[in-house]
């Protein structure tokens, strides 16, 4: 059922999260330099992806939806780059392993069976000294009508992140409320988790 959610909700006119980058992202704008190599995880209709891909990134965006894919090339073409993009279920994805510079994993909620292995695919991903990027929701977002699942078993804390990344450098991890301003299914204040992640050297 989840990729019927996926469909019908990237089928919406207009973008379901904007065209604007995620906030959190965009704040770390001076880490990203011209060349470097960055995988987009649940990237949707391409708002995070195609940011970058303007900053001078080779962007892998991928995504459960066609549809989304197909409107995050679209808004691309529109916006004079280019990203490359891969309609897959991550949880049966083969992963690239030692690639990128960066994963940027922005509002993907991995079920909990399967979370622990996402987040160290992730990581294997990339380059060591690569980062990971990551916002999502926290259980307190149960109390906020702004947008995410709406079981806890889907949702993310600090602790439960650093357990996660226990093989990994945490540089920041934090949660917090933010008052969300993307597209029309993330609206208002919300409870999120942030971290910032890099992979050991050796």
């Amino acid at each position: 059922m989840q990729d019927e959610f996926w469909e019908q909700r990237y089928a919406e006119p207009g973008h379901a999260y904007g065209t604007r980058p995620n906030v959190y992202l965009r704040s770390h704008r001076e880490l990203f330099q011209p060349g470097q190599r960055v995988l987009v995880i649940g990237d949707g209709e391409g708002r995070n992806g195609v940011w970058l891909a303007e900053q001078g990134l080779d962007v892998v965006s991928v995504d459960y939806s066609a549809t989304g894919l197909r409107k995050a090339e679209a808004l691309a073409k529109e916006r004079n780059v280019s990203i490359a993009t891969h309609c897959v279920d991550l949880t049966e994805w083969d992963w690239p392993e030692d690639e990128f510079d960066f994963v940027v994993i922005i509002y993907v909620h991995f079920p909990p069976d399967v979370r622990a292995r996402m987040h160290l695919a992730a990581l294997q991903a990339l380059k060591p000294g690569g980062q990971i990027i990551l916002e999502a929701f926290t259980f307190d977002q149960l109390s906020h009508d702004s947008g995410g699942p709406p079981v806890r078993e889907m949702l993310y804390d600090a602790s439960l992140l650093a357990e996660d990344f226990q093989q990994a450098e945490v540089i920041e991890l934090a949660e917090c409320l933010a008052v969300l301003d993307e597209g029309k299914y993330h609206v208002g204040e919300a409870a999120i988790v942030q971290a910032r992640i890099r992979r050991f050297l050796t």
